[in-house]
């Protein structure tokens, strides 16, 4: 099966909607953060738990990753990988415009309602989670722009299917993207 790549900006549904995805194709899903605690592992860090990414060891890699955009592009290197080979399903900020494979699937929603969303997820308020949003969108912006010159976000041509998730709940959000993707492969065979 072809993989199924869902970008968006952070707290857009990525994560919960390529879990629904999952059960219901029996395909895994892998995202940039599964690469990069595997590159961590590679280099000797020791990973525990579910909030690795809340320790001081990975903190340590986080400092490392930063400072050489090696790690990124070793990362979207592994993913594309897994994008070619199918039966995947990959969330990613910027594999839909580095890779030609792939049912490409953007989900957006406004700042507010991503912030009360991750807010509910987190347990913590939308205020707080609004400057978090902001902050990692600047950042993920900053990166793609000084690696690769992508504008994230803005062309939106590379992708198969763009959802607007303010209205719409993941279960919905994840018969959408079922529905055009059958579409695109019935049109095939």
């Amino acid at each position: 099966m072809e993989a199924i790549v869902l970008s968006g900006p952070p707290a857009s549904g990525k994560t919960t909607v390529s879990n629904i995805l999952s059960r219901k194709l029996g395909m895994p899903v892998i995202g940039g953060s599964d690469i990069l605690k595997e590159m961590a592992a590679d280099r000797g860090y020791k990973m525990s738990g579910e909030d690795w990414w809340d320790t001081p060891n990975a903190m340590k890699f986080v400092k490392e990753r930063e400072t050489n955009p090696d790690f990124d592009k070793e990362t979207d290197r592994r993913l594309l990988k897994k994008i070619e080979e199918g039966n995947v399903i990959v969330t990613s900020y910027v594999a839909p415009w580095l890779s030609k494979y792939g049912f490409k699937v953007w989900l957006d929603g406004s700042p507010a309602n991503r912030a009360k969303r991750m807010a509910e997820r987190d347990h913590k308020t939308a205020d707080a989670c609004a400057g978090v949003i902001k902050e990692r969108e600047a950042k993920n912006t900053k990166i793609y722009k000084g690696i690769y010159n992508i504008e994230f976000g803005k062309d939106m041509s590379v992708f198969d299917l763009i959802i607007d998730t303010n209205k719409m709940g993941a279960e919905q959000v994840t018969e959408e993207i079922l529905d055009k993707y059958d579409q695109k492969h019935a049109k095939k065979g």
